[in-house]
């Protein structure tokens, strides 16, 4: 795929970033186009006029990206989370257009009215070309393929994603943090079994998948990793109680601790601003007084109606069908590489080590995790783009294109992720669903 075209053999990491610019650019030249036709819906230029002033001047690709979900977020970024609903959107993304804004005011940068929809779509970009490099060196490194590792990236390049992965969303941080955290974990199992880089770098890892949890609340299943190190680590912990043995146990354990701060922070901080004792003049919202008063939890299930089997309406048949190959994607590839990623992943030589087999095997699990999760309880759609963050089932396609005589369904899903991407690009920049 592609090894006609792009020299990645010899400068694969250029390659890449050569597919990234032409993907990108047929993207935003659809979303560009898109503004012949008026839109379907008004509530970005109401939002606009609305946060920014009649009279501000938006650039034509941000009033193209900043829709759906994007209208919260950006509004998060300016302002700050003023309306309950607004939990339901990660505070990552915010916080990060907040603090660049905040570094470019201190450094004397000049700035626009309408800076953080232009700053969010600047770091999405960013994210997204960062993601696919980090995919690259984590292939690499557990499979030693470079075709494989070239192929799976660039599979990530026209993610079904779409747009998503170039609008004011939290999907290419998550992609990029999610790889970069993997990439970091990968290591700390290859390093020598006593060594204190280990343990350090699997702390890392926690870190920064508890800024992926910051970015989407689905970031919280990579602890699943942390947990099966610690059972992993726990019987020789056991049978010799020694010092290294603690380390071995602790850094998973801190690791799991950090993934689910990133959770649990931005729900404490709610909590004082909408449940603390010194408010008295507000009336206390009913989650405040739940077993887990998580203003994220009620805030899906009071506004958007998210819960288990709450979507399986008739009306939402259309948007099953519609999510139907993705979710296909995940749950056959997490099945089969979860039993054996030797025999899913059969191209890939030299295989992966035994601790890194045991690494796929779980990110095979929690991808499993996702998909049932998206179809029981989520706006199941919405897995088009969340899946963007999962490298597995890019490896399990990859690996039917990158063998001498590549399978006719893999080019079929690449033909469907290239023809899916394209399609939503140009209904999404016209404010049109799926979302």
């Amino acid at each position: 795929m592609a090894s006609g075209i792009l020299p990645h053999q010899t400068h694969p990491r250029l390659a890449l970033a050569a597919a990234f610019a032409a993907w990108k650019s047929l993207l935003l030249a659809i979303a560009l186009g898109t503004a012949l036709a008026a839109d379907y819906d008004t509530s970005t230029s109401v939002f606009f006029d609305v946060v920014y002033g009649a009279g501000a001047r938006v650039p034509a690709l941000a009033h193209r990206l900043t829709r759906w979900d994007a209208l919260y977020f950006v509004h998060a970024a300016h302002r700050g989370y003023v309306y309950e609903q607004e939990w339901a959107f990660g505070t990552g993304l915010p916080m990060v257009v907040r603090a660049v804004l905040g570094a470019a005011r201190v450094l004397g940068v000049p700035l626009d009215g309408v800076s953080e929809p232009v700053t969010a779509i600047a770091i999405a970009h960013i994210s997204h070309l960062g993601a696919v490099l980090a995919l690259y060196e984590l292939t690499i490194l557990l499979f030693q393929n470079r075709r494989l590792a070239f192929v799976a990236s660039v599979l990530h390049v026209i993610s079904p994603a779409g747009l998503f992965l170039s609008a004011p969303y939290a999907e290419s941080p998550f992609a990029c943090l999610s790889f970069l955290g993997l990439l970091l974990f990968a290591l700390s199992i290859q390093n020598g079994a006593d060594g204190m880089t280990r343990h350090v770098t699997q702390v890392a890892a926690g870190a920064i998948f508890g800024l992926t949890t910051l970015l989407r609340s689905n970031g919280v299943l990579n602890g699943l990793l942390f947990a099966v190190e610690a059972v992993h680590c726990l019987p020789a912990f056991v049978k010799r109680p020694g010092f290294h043995q603690v380390l071995h146990l602790v850094a998973p354990i801190l690791g799991g601790l950090l993934v689910a701060a990133g959770f649990v922070a931005p729900q404490a901080v709610a909590w004082t601003i909408y449940c603390g004792t010194d408010i008295r003049t507000v009336e206390t919202r009913a989650w405040c007084t739940r077993l887990v008063p998580s203003i994220y939890g009620f805030v899906q299930e009071h506004y958007w109606n998210v819960g288990f089997l709450r979507y399986w309406t008739p009306g939402n048949i259309p948007l099953f069908l519609l999510a139907l190959p993705v979710i296909t994607l995940l749950l056959r590839s997490g099945i089969e590489v979860s039993r054996d990623p030797f025999k899913a992943l059969n191209s890939m030589l030299p295989v992966p080590s035994e601790p890194h087999r045991l690494f796929v095997r779980t990110l095979a699990a929690t991808q499993l995790i996702l998909g049932i999760m998206a179809v029981t309880s989520y706006h199941v759609q919405i897995i088009t783009r969340i899946a963007s963050g999962y490298p597995v089932w890019y490896w399990w396609v990859a690996n039917n294109l990158a063998k001498k005589e590549p399978s006719g369904w893999a080019w079929t899903t690449t033909v469907f992720m290239a023809l899916y991407g394209s399609i939503q690009g140009g209904l999404f920049a016209s404010f049109l669903p799926p979302a």
